[in-house]
Formats: C-alpha cells, structure tokens, sequence
C-alpha cells in the first residue's frame, strides 16, 4: 500500500465523516446562536434555557436522519470492501 493509496483512503474517509456530521453540528451550532441571542435579549441566564432545546434538537435530527446516516455509511463500506483487492496488493 502506497502512500498516495493512503492518504486517498484517509481523504475519503474524513469527506464521508464531515458528510454526516454536518447536518447535526450545523443545527447545533444554529439553535445555539438563536438560544444565545435569546438570553442576551432577555437577560435570562439559566444553562437548562440552552442544553435541553438543543439536545432534543441533535437527537430529532439524528432520529430523522437515521436511514440516510445509515445507507451512507453501509454504501462507504460497501464500496470500501468492493475495492479491497485495490488496497492489499
């Protein structure tokens, strides 16, 4: 295995993980930004105004999103073994 082999494998890897960690960090990052300005405007700062919305919010998202998190990652996987021949020899 060369070391281009290696670092392609490395590239798609980190592509397929930044592919499905995406939707979940960006309405994280979202509803925080909306939760934080909430709290500043209203002067409320009480950590549960900002930890549960959020956390229900990852798990919906991650509940929803469960059949296409899944079918990506079987279809990396399956395309990963398909070509193992590739990689070994």
């Amino acid at each position: 295995m060369t070391p281009d082999l290696v670092a392609e494998l490395l590239r798609q890897l980190m592509k397929e993980a930044m592919i499905l960690a995406a939707p979940v960090l960006i309405a994280a990052a979202l509803l925080s930004f909306i939760l934080s300005l909430f709290q500043t405007l209203t002067s409320l700062q009480e950590q549960s105004l900002t930890t549960v919305p959020r956390l229900a919010a990852v798990a919906l998202i991650l509940l929803a999103g469960m059949p296409w998190f899944l079918g990506r990652m079987a279809n990396y996987t399956r395309h990963l073994l398909l070509d193992l021949h590739r990689y070994l020899g």
